[in-house]
């Protein structure tokens, strides 16, 4: 399995004017070019307003690209057919932001965890039976409890409720995971959890991560390699390492030395006697 994005560029037409007019386009992504290998992590990593967003709209085709193209495996994205796009979807999917906003209210975890499932009955051919034992396992798998199984999402923590997110993701055997954003809702002690649970789940199911932040610490810490995107545009991407040691584009250098320094002997708030 790889990710290949080749020359990408995204443009949002302007608001209109009048009847006919329109005014200029918005470029939110230009000529981006990046590369995902199986079993890789790979971060991008930029500010709000960066493009991270629309750039993950276009790998999973839920916005079309102005020009360039996604590669999955080699085939084209945006060239498939709806039905060979709907299989294809079983392959890759998606961990939110915000799993307060992420999970249905009026679903239990059972019915969340086994709906990809049923969406994709074609592909995994699991009864009824199947999916619970399947969701029963997942739940297990990220550190949840079968007893948790008919509960309601308020039932839960921040970080308990980002467990059923990851459970659901998982639940028809994805390669690709893009994990966008996933822990910058929690608590930093959750936070560590989940980034532990994801990094045993890429060991246990050699899967691939797709991993969008812009808190560059978490970044250092999951990814081998690193994009760093400003204004639509790949600024710089390389190993995470040489990224973070020796950075060569002046954004890069400017995100880093915002980074807080977790040495608190080196805290520019401590001042010594």
């Amino acid at each position: 399995m790889t990710l290949e994005i080749r020359n990408v560029s995204k443009v949002f037409p302007g608001q209109r004017k009048g009847m006919f007019g329109r005014g200029d386009g918005f470029k939110a992504l230009d000529d981006v070019s990046l590369s995902v290998r199986k079993g890789q992590s790979f971060g991008l990593v930029g500010e709000s307003g960066s493009g991270k967003t629309t750039l993950t709209r276009c790998i999973l085709r839920l916005e079309s690209v102005s020009a360039g193209s996604v590669l999955f495996d080699g085939e084209d994205i945006h060239a498939l057919s709806a039905q060979a796009m709907r299989r294809l979807r079983a392959r890759m999917q998606i961990v939110f932001q915000d799993p307060y906003a992420s999970l249905n209210p009026r679903m239990t975890v059972h019915d969340i965890v086994a709906e990809p499932m049923v969406i994709h009955q074609d592909t995994v051919g699991f009864g009824a039976r199947q999916r619970t034992d399947r969701v029963v396992e997942l739940l297990l798998q990220v550190g949840l409890r079968s007893e948790h199984l008919f509960r309601y999402p308020h039932e839960f923590s921040g970080g308990q409720r980002q467990r059923i997110g990851i459970a659901r993701a998982l639940a028809v055997g994805p390669e690709l995971l893009i994990l966008d954003e996933p822990t910058s809702a929690l608590d930093v002690s959750v936070q560590a959890e989940v980034l532990n649970l994801l990094h045993r789940l890429q060991e246990e199911l050699g899967l691939t991560y797709f991993f969008i932040s812009h808190d560059l610490g978490v970044v250092r810490y999951i990814c081998d390699d690193v994009a760093v995107i400003y204004r639509g545009q790949i600024v710089e991407q390389g190993p995470c390492e040489s990224i973070f040691d020796a950075p060569q584009n002046d954004y890069t250098r400017i995100l880093l030395e915002a980074m807080p320094d977790p040495d608190p002997e080196r805290s520019p708030f401590r001042t010594g006697e």
